[in-house]
């Protein structure tokens, strides 16, 4: 049996997540952050199993949105520590597993702001740039022991991240799509699915999964 481990389990594409891949090939370590507080190395080192892992998906993410000469520092350094050296730290707990074993994979979900920020969103932009380098970096360091990484960009979500945007703000990031539509967690889970199970040559790529060119 297969092993998957979420980070931000109780997220909406955590769940969506669990539910494309509770079968019996698959199982399924998805702690909300009760259960693990990716910003802390005390609770990763108490919070992922200590079983061998298959895949990694680090959908465990925060927004603390305003300009830069506006956020405080406690808030950039919040944004930092969950949505990029929490991703980084969990996947450094399960990578020595998975070079003994000689295979692994691990997803980061990153963001469309990384590639193309919005104005007030400097801290989140950062750290999910970040997430690309390292998703690069990690591919070329740990492809010689079998080792899968990449990045899953998923678009904008309706989950209860997004829950507080306006209606105002989500028409407008609406119209930026060329298909006139948002993903939805299900569909992105099961690209997840389908990257793990089909691609299995495939590291080192950032994914764009929504109908948005800039």
């Amino acid at each position: 049996m297969n092993h998957l481990v979420i980070t931000g389990g109780s997220g909406g594409l955590g769940r969506a997540l669990t539910g494309a891949f509770s079968d019996a090939c698959w199982k399924v370590t998805a702690p909300g952050h009760a259960e693990l507080d990716v910003s802390s190395p005390a609770s990763i080192r108490r919070g992922l199993p200590p079983s061998p892992v298959d895949l990694l998906v680090c959908t465990a993410g925060i927004t603390r949105d305003a300009p830069l000469g506006r956020l405080e520092e406690e808030e950039w350094d919040e944004v930092l520590a969950v949505n990029y050296q929490g991703a980084a730290d969990c996947a450094a707990a399960v990578l020595p597993g998975m070079m003994g074993r000689g295979c692994g994979h691990v997803v980061f979900i990153s963001s469309h702001s990384a590639l193309h920020p919005p104005v007030g969103q400097v801290a989140y932009a950062a750290a999910k740039a970040a997430l690309l380098g390292l998703t690069r970096s990690l591919a070329v360091e740990y492809g010689r022991h079998g080792i899968r990484v990449n990045a899953v960009l998923p678009g904008f979500l309706e989950t209860p991240m997004t829950a507080g945007l306006s209606a105002r703000r989500k028409a407008e990031v609406l119209a930026a799509h060329s298909l006139g539509g948002f993903n939805t967690p299900p569909s992105v889970a099961k690209f997840i699915r389908h990257l793990h199970e089909e691609l299995p040559h495939t590291s080192g790529q950032v994914f764009q999964l929504d109908s948005r060119v800039s």
